[in-house]
């Protein structure tokens, strides 16, 4: 069972939470291989899903995730909600919570807003990304990506690079491969790099070819350019030039480093495309298909941890 009634993020999770989650998507990656994909794991339950920025990959995996398990899936439309009317995030949660869902998916521009809903509300609550705080179920299909293909999710030398200081997912996955004792490199301008980051253990450097040096995995990140207000590249053709994933970059790494890139990708911006295209070296693809399997873990595992505090025999 999780420690932690709800995923806020991987700041909240052990090392025996991260392995439980792993272990559990595993079993899902093969079920999702097969012909037979559904099972009834939350059979009964309600899943709602509120997006407050635009999601692609995430809510619709978690959506097929819950489906998967069984589940009701009501995905709240954000976008037409009474928030447009002026109503409070506070209350938006009260009326959710009054329609009693089980679990309660959220992405959300501000850092901290889904903390505040698992706070007013009586279901676990998954947190999708909320600004530039954490994205907890993105790192944790990161993390069983990379142990699939390297076979081990400890001493591994990690380099992340690009859009740090913009970056969830940056955050998640630095907090995650730490708590899994692996080097965790960042590389990218010191106008993208965040003040004082060197205190999360990770070594920072503005030097693609020190960066990716004896790299294990080589982990990609976009430019954020809706969280920018200001001019944090000179233009997209000199970043591609200095940070942006080459085959003579790569080369820099060791010879069987994996490639990653939690998408949306910018081909020429941030990467090659024939470096995101190469089945031999990328798994980008992998990635997409591990974010259902870890979804459905992560569903699954506080689904059980709701039935113990019900009272429920599981």
């Amino acid at each position: 069972m999780l420690t932690q009634p709800h995923l806020l993020g991987i700041s909240d999770l052990t090392g025996g939470d991260i392995g439980m989650i792993l272990d559990l998507a595993e079993s899902y990656v093969a079920q999702g291989a097969g012909r037979h994909k559904h099972c009834g794991g939350l059979e009964g339950r309600t899943i709602v899903t509120m997006f407050f920025e635009p999601s692609t990959r995430t809510q619709a995996s978690f959506e097929l995730a819950g489906q998967r398990l069984g589940a009701d899936v009501l995905n709240m439309s954000m976008q037409t909600s009474s928030l447009k009317k002026g109503e409070s995030l506070i209350d938006t949660a009260l009326t959710l919570n009054a329609m009693r869902p089980d679990l309660l998916v959220v992405r959300h521009s501000a850092s901290g807003a889904v903390s505040l809903l698992a706070q007013k509300v009586t279901c676990a609550v998954i947190n999708a990304g909320d600004g530039r705080h954490e994205h907890p179920t993105q790192a944790l299909l990161d993390a069983l990506t990379i142990r699939r293909r390297k076979g081990r999710l400890q001493g591994l030398t990690v380099a992340i690079c690009g859009d740090i200081a913009h970056s969830r997912v940056a955050r998640s996955n630095i907090l995650l491969l730490g708590k899994m004792g692996n080097r965790v490199r960042l590389i990218g301008p010191p106008t993208l790099i965040p003040s004082g980051i060197e205190r999360m253990g990770v070594e920072v450097t503005d030097d693609m070819g020190a960066g990716l040096a004896g790299a294990d995995v080589v982990m990609m990140l976009r430019l954020q350019r809706e969280r920018m207000d200001g001019g944090f590249v000179p233009s997209a053709r000199e970043y591609y030039h200095r940070f942006g994933l080459d085959a003579e970059k790569l080369a820099l790494a060791r010879s069987d480093a994996i490639v990653m890139h939690p998408g949306p990708m910018n081909r020429g911006v941030e990467i090659d495309g024939t470096i995101a295209d190469d089945i031999n070296r990328s798994v980008i693809q992998e990635q997409v298909e591990m974010g259902v399997a870890v979804r459905m873990a992560v569903l699954d595992l506080l689904s059980r941890r709701e039935e113990v505090a019900e009272g429920v025999d599981v």
